[in-house]
């Protein structure tokens, strides 16, 4: 089938949830997802919303999700060797000299991520995801790239997983590097509808067969040449992301929909109050026609003029809608407020005295709600992008090929992360407990160091080979130094005793002569 039909049969599943992305995005981020009515941009002046609450909400998230997947500093990823291999095909003190190559491994993917445009293209697609629900990556040769939901259609198979995908894009024949074929007749293209003279529709067509993905693009309903590929199934560069999904349905839900109520609620109260606001700061004077007061005089009198008039002539027109603006006021704080903690913005309580404590159990709070949101993206994208990442490197000989069986890898970010940040708040909150109730030698008598310290670089993902000292070095150690301390007490009880008189016959007492019979 063509990729131009199978694009335009698959787009009447996609246009309930794009017309439910596009009111989304009218209310956050209005140029960030549009509708596809045509396939050029019709430059229609955007909406501008009456409030800025949903954009800075989405914002906010974009940027705790990007730091989160992606912290700038360290990895999201270790390469481990599996425990069941240590033994059997490794010799247990093999285990310090891989892990040093491993981690030298990692910092190399690192460096190539941070070479890269990655972070900006994810951060554009993390926006799409809180937004519109569905975005679609690209992992080519020059980067990655982000589709749009209005530029691509998907179909899942009953378990939700991807079948096909149909990219829709507006490329110059400049840059296409392609001479154009004149279109037949009885294709149902009409070249009128190609928008500008200079641009043509290119249509990308993957489909996952034998286990494998393979693409091409197709131009006026012809496979462009040098344009098919393909791809292992587990690292494909196609990366179809969701932020909710539901079963059943070819596409995502967006964090906005949840709350798109009270953004529209918001939305509402913002545009009633900003424009009773301008009316109810209107100043206009009204003059009785039956007065000796003329208007003129009042418009031409200065600050501070002396005029001649009455004061009951002249009157000033009020709203007098203040408790009515008060109560819409405390509506839209109310949603406002609501809106913040559903996405995540720390709100400190606005009062003289907040504690340091206060402040991290409510950031505390808001990290543990991220929990859902980062065990998807770890399994839709973290994953994927890992392995593509791998292979392209791997192939391009700047990394060696890993044995599977042996080594594996593992997500260290995300949901991961954060279960171990809260492993390591409880293990100081009961130390720190410890040591206050029942005293700093409490800690000494009843925990043991040993296995604290481990638990602690447990929860910061820190390996403890050959850092931090066993238990049998530690009873060597203590064996030595009580060695030494007998070796030092020995030689000082040798030197008391080569000072003693004893050891002196210099000093010893001197007897008398025998008496000769």
């Amino acid at each position: 089938m063509l990729a131009r039909e199978r694009y335009n049969k698959l787009v009447t599943d996609r246009r309930q949830f794009l017309d439910k992305a596009v009111d989304c995005s009218r209310l956050t981020l209005p140029y960030l997802i549009q509708d596809d009515t045509s396939s050029r941009p019709t430059h229609e002046t955007l909406n501008i919303p009456w409030q800025s609450v949903g954009s800075k909400c989405t914002v906010g998230l974009a940027a705790k999700l990007m730091l989160a997947i992606l912290p700038p500093q360290g990895t999201f990823f270790k390469l481990q060797v599996r425990e069941d291999k240590l033994g059997e095909d490794l010799p247990p003190e093999a285990r310090s000299e891989l892990d040093l190559s491993l981690s030298k491994m990692e910092r190399m993917v690192m460096d190539y991520i941070a070479a890269s445009s990655d972070r900006v293209v994810i951060h554009q697609a993390l926006k799409h995801l809180i937004v519109g629900g569905n975005a679609l990556l690209y992992m080519g040769k020059d980067g990655i790239k982000n589709y749009p939901l209005n530029r691509y259609v998907v179909n899942r198979d009953g378990n939700g997983n991807v079948l096909e995908i149909v990219t829709k894009e507006l490329i110059s024949r400049d840059v296409l590097g392609y001479e154009i074929p004149s279109s037949q007749p009885n294709t149902g293209i009409d070249e009128t509808d190609q928008g500008h003279n200079d641009d043509v529709e290119v249509y990308t067509y993957v489909k996952l067969e034998n286990g494998r993905w393979i693409w091409h693009q197709e131009v006026q309903d012809k496979i462009i040449p040098g344009t098919r590929s393909s791809a292992p199934k587990n690292a494909s560069p196609w990366l179809v992301l969701t932020f909710n999904s539901v079963d059943g349905e070819q596409y995502g839900r967006g964090r906005v929909e949840e709350f798109l109520g009270d953004l529209k609620s918001l939305e509402g109260l913002s545009q009633a109050l900003v424009e009773g606001a301008a009316a109810a700061s209107k100043v206009i004077f009204l003059v009785s026609p039956s007065s000796t007061t003329k208007p003129s005089v009042i418009a031409k009198a200065g600050n501070g003029a002396i005029v001649q008039g009455r004061a009951e002539d002249v009157q000033v027109v009020q709203v007098g809608k203040t408790a009515d603006f008060s109560t819409a006021a405390n509506m839209a704080q109310t949603i406002e407020r609501r809106l913040l903690e559903a996405f995540l913005v720390m709100n400190v309580r606005n009062a003289e005295r907040v504690t340091a404590e206060e402040v991290r159990l409510t950031q505390l709070e808001l990290e543990q709600q991220l929990g859902g949101i980062f065990s998807l993206l770890t399994v839709s994208f973290l994953i994927p992008y890992l392995d593509r990442t791998l292979l392209v490197l791997q192939r391009s000989n700047e990394l060696p090929k890993l044995p599977k069986d042996v080594i594996r890898p593992a997500i260290v970010a995300g949901v991961n992360a954060l279960g171990r940040g809260q492993d390591r708040e409880a293990l100081t909150m009961f130390v720190q407990t410890i040591a206050s109730t029942l005293g700093p030698e409490s800690l000494m008598k009843f925990i043991n160091p040993l296995e604290a310290i481990k638990r602690l670089a447990a929860a910061q993902g820190i390996d403890v080979l050959n850092l931090v000292k066993t238990e049998e070095e530690l009873a060597e150690m203590k064996e030595e130094k009580m060695q030494n301390q007998q070796n030092q007490t020995l030689l000082e009880q040798a030197g008391q005793f080569a000072n003693s008189p004893m050891a002196d016959p210099s000093k010893q007492p001197q007897q008398p002569p025998e008496q000769a019979e």
